[in-house]
């Protein structure tokens, strides 16, 4: 399937969860420019900011370990709808409380996202779903849509974040307050989820999407591996399945753990800090590396599809990886930004690739609690990074988690070509 006709002729509830990570990814965004300037203004040392996301992260790794593994038995809509609601909750909590604790036990519950990414089980049972109600051969094409519509609403909560702040500021209004007033548009983003979710059908569950052929699946995995499809396993896994998802999360985990030494949200308050930008500017700015993000889904798709989802990988990585190495050495804003815009436009490229290897090699029946446990994975492998970097940029170095980042990322993806040589063309023969 092309890329427009994906878009054009995707089923209603695969668009339904476009629409479901558009508003979660707006309600991220919007949050992400102001959470750690909100913090510091509550007083928070920089320190316990680091902590606090850290402590956030922990948090959401249980929750969404539990919530992703037995989604198919609960329901995935139920699941989706209640988090949408604790959503609302903490945005609403966020918008009145002061106390540091208080907010972190609303960070927690309510997947208020420390990085500006996605965190919750949202995005492990919207994949899962998507993968059901899509053709193997279809899914880079729709993964890329899916991702570009989640950037598209980070970039939009963004850019509405700078320039809402802004706007209240000249019109008197106090720092804190403007920042509180983003929560609010954060929870009446999550009620809007709460209404997307109660329009799924039964399509989008997993006893209704047991037709998608297994034998698709099963002929990428290895000769020597067994065959048969275990149809009573609830809770356990099988054992093709954990073999490749063993392999997976330790490339997986290095990458988000990565991640976790320079997140978004200490991203914008670096720029920041460095080069003392107003709320409207910073808003511009990543809302700038927002769209060059999303954009870059769609060829990363077509990359996936030509050279295979690992190479794919390998190629956009290393310059990627290179980009954000160089911000920290730039001699100017402008050089800076321009280095961010790179980055940005090539570090989301091995998102679609990842997505295709992790569909095609998990056993359908599976794929719920395979992906949740690989973003639960992902999760907890960030924790650290936040609170290591939160104390570093105390100290005057914030600027070492850039190196970091990028050196642990090529690291993971040279794992993932050794690890899974030869896959590339087991896809492409399966795709037909």
């Amino acid at each position: 399937m092309s890329i427009k006709k994906a878009l054009l002729e995707s089923p209603r509830d695969t668009r339904l969860l476009w629409l479901s990570a558009f508003l979660r990814l707006t309600a991220f965004g919007a949050s992400n420019i102001v959470l750690t300037a909100y913090l510091a203004a509550l007083g928070v040392s920089e320190s316990r900011i680091g902590i606090f996301m850290t402590t956030t992260l922990v948090g959401d790794v249980v929750l969404s370990y539990i919530l992703t593994w037995y989604a198919d038995i609960i329901g995935r809509r139920r699941i989706m709808f209640f988090g949408s609601l604790f959503m609302v909750l903490a945005g609403l909590m966020f918008a009145q409380a002061t106390s540091f604790w208080w907010l972190l036990f609303a960070a927690i519950i309510g997947v208020i996202s420390p990085t500006g990414d996605e965190i919750g089980p949202f995005k492990s049972i919207e994949e899962s779903a998507i993968a059901h109600l899509t053709p193997l051969s279809d899914r880079a094409s729709v993964y890329a849509w899916h991702w570009l519509i989640s950037c598209a609403g980070q970039a939009t909560g963004t850019l509405f974040s700078g320039i809402f702040i802004q706007k209240l500021q000249d019109n008197g209004w106090q720092l804190i307050e403007s920042y509180r007033a983003v929560f609010y548009v954060y929870a009446i983003l999550a009620a809007g989820k709460c209404i997307t979710m109660l329009f799924l059908s039964e399509k989008a569950e997993m006893n209704h999407s047991k037709h998608i052929s297994i034998s698709e699946t099963m002929s990428l995995l290895t000769d020597d591996e067994e065959r048969e499809q275990s149809k009573s396993k609830i809770i356990n896994l099988s054992k093709e399945t954990s073999n490749v998802l063993k392999r997976l999360l330790c490339i997986f985990m290095i990458d988000s753990f990565a991640a976790g030494f320079m997140p978004s949200s200490w991203l914008v308050y670096y720029f920041s800090e460095t080069f003392s930008l107003n709320p409207k500017t910073l808003g511009s700015l990543f809302f700038s590396t927002s769209i060059a993000n999303s954009l870059s889904s769609l060829p990363s798709s077509i990359f996936a599809r030509a050279l295979g989802p690992v190479k794919a990988t390998l190629s956009v990585q290393v310059p990627s990886c290179l980009l954000l190495i160089s911000i920290p050495f730039s001699s100017n804003f402008y050089m800076a930004v321009v280095e961010l815009v790179l980055f940005y436009s090539t570090t989301a490229m091995d998102v679609v690739p990842r997505q295709v290897i992790l569909t095609n090699l998990i056993n359908p029946s599976e794929l719920t609690r395979a992906m949740g446990i690989v973003n639960v994975g992902k999760t907890f492998a960030r924790c650290i990074g936040p609170s290591v970097i939160g104390k570093l940029a105390g100290e005057g170095y914030l600027w070492t988690g850039f190196i970091i980042n990028g050196g642990l990322t090529l690291v993971a993806d040279f794992m993932l070509w050794i690890m899974f040589y030869g896959v590339d063309e087991k896809i492409k023969m399966a795709e037909g």
